[in-house]
């Protein structure tokens, strides 16, 4: 293999938006698989301050050259926390530091407050798997050389994960809830695949969510407007002061997202009065539309369900789309958002430290996958085609 250069960029500016969108974007097409790993996401992020000084993510975006030619890109960030990950690491930070250890500061390749599965080693096609193996072994090597505790990728894909174990690394498991689009002509084909009674609960549950008093819009592209931005900040801080305390993106993130990604973007709203009063946050993806933020200044029965889940259903048969609906939230179970594996790799620098985590991750993956195992036989949908059962 010939020579490859890893080097850091401490701003996503310093890398041409075409050359890492070469190894973002895995074909021509305009709608990205994964448009949070695209230049333009990642720069909203910087931009608007959400990622930065005084926030404990650090931008240093790791890039792998040959040649002269950028051939492969991380997102990693230097973290003095573990917030924002949604693969919480604090009991392993908490031992280490018993042991008169330290575990921050730590290297994170990740999308930052993002816990959406897609690529973490950005290659050119034609170099991925000398690009994954050269941005592993160079980001390791970066943890050791500055004495740091540790190296994570979070959300990565199992074929990142099966690469990075074939290199040493540890795996970690987890499940989120996601909603597979079986070819359903429209809304009812879907409840037609469930029980009965899980049927009738999902048909009350959207009337009483109707009943709120007034209609529910879906709007993407030029359709947005930044009054609704005005109002979907309003929720997110009521989501984010209620959840974490402080809300992870700033108030220009949003500004950001409506000058350069309204078109990669689902906002569902109920205007009451001619004013919103609840909205739910999504990203159009090539193959799937992933679910995000959530909020509302009024509380109406069901309206978080049918903004967050059966919209999003309702919008993926129109567009033969899957959902990822985020993390955490077994109520989801219920609504047709079957449990999912995930995946993330770890490099601990200290060897009885990365003994102690390995011997954790292999008891903590078969839990996961006895959840997942109890959680999918307790889905709604039907076991069988029984006629007496099907009758509503």
């Amino acid at each position: 293999m010939e020579h490859i250069e890893i080097g850091l960029s401490h701003s996503i500016h310093d890398i041409p938006v075409a050359d890492w969108d070469a190894c973002a974007l895995t074909d021509d097409r305009a709608r990205p698989i994964d448009p949070f790993t695209t230049h333009r996401f990642l720069a909203a992020l910087e931009d608007s301050g959400s990622v930065g000084r005084g926030t404990g993510w650090q931008p240093q975006y790791l890039t792998a050259h040959q040649n002269g030619a950028l051939i492969a890109v991380s997102p990693l960030y230097v973290k003095t926390h573990s917030q924002g990950e949604y693969v919480f690491d604090h009991s392993w930070a908490q031992a280490l530091d018993r042991a008169g250890g330290h575990y921050y500061p730590k290297l994170q390749i990740a999308v930052p407050f993002t816990p959406v599965t897609g690529r973490r080693f950005l290659t050119r096609p034609g170099y991925q798997a000398a690009g994954i193996s050269a941005l592993i072994q160079g980001a390791i090597q970066i943890t050791s050389d500055n004495a740091l505790s540790s190296l994570h990728a979070t959300f990565c894909t199992e074929a990142e994960a099966i690469a990075a174990e074939q290199m040493g690394l540890l795996v970690r498991t987890g499940q989120q809830f996601h909603w597979e689009n079986q070819g359903y002509q429209d809304f009812d084909g879907f409840l037609a695949a469930l029980s009965s009674r899980k049927r009738k609960v999902i048909r009350k549950e959207r009337q009483q969510a109707q009943d709120f008093g007034g209609e529910i819009v879906q709007l993407t592209g030029d359709a947005i407007s930044p009054d609704h931005w005005d109002a979907f900040w309003a929720f997110y801080q009521d989501t984010g002061s209620r959840k974490w305390g402080t809300p992870y993106l700033t108030r220009a993130f949003f500004d950001r997202l409506h000058d350069t990604m309204r078109h990669d973007v689902l906002l569902v709203l109920a205007i009451r009065n001619g004013k919103p009063i609840a909205g739910a946050l999504n990203f159009i993806g090539q193959e799937t539309l992933f679910g995000r933020y959530w909020g509302c200044v009024e509380h109406h029965p069901c309206l978080h369900f049918e903004l967050c889940y059966y919209q999003a259903i309702d919008y993926a048969i129109a567009h033969g789309l899957r959902v990822e609906a985020g993390a955490q939230g077994e109520h989801k179970l219920a609504r047709g958002y079957l449990p999912q594996q995930t995946y993330s790799i770890h490099w601990i620098a200290h060897p009885g430290f990365r003994k102690a985590v390995s011997d954790f991750l292999q008891d903590e993956r078969k839990m996961v996958d006895e959840e997942i195992d109890i959680l999918t036989s307790y889905g709604p949908f039907r076991r069988d085609a029984n006629p007496q059962e099907e009758q509503d």
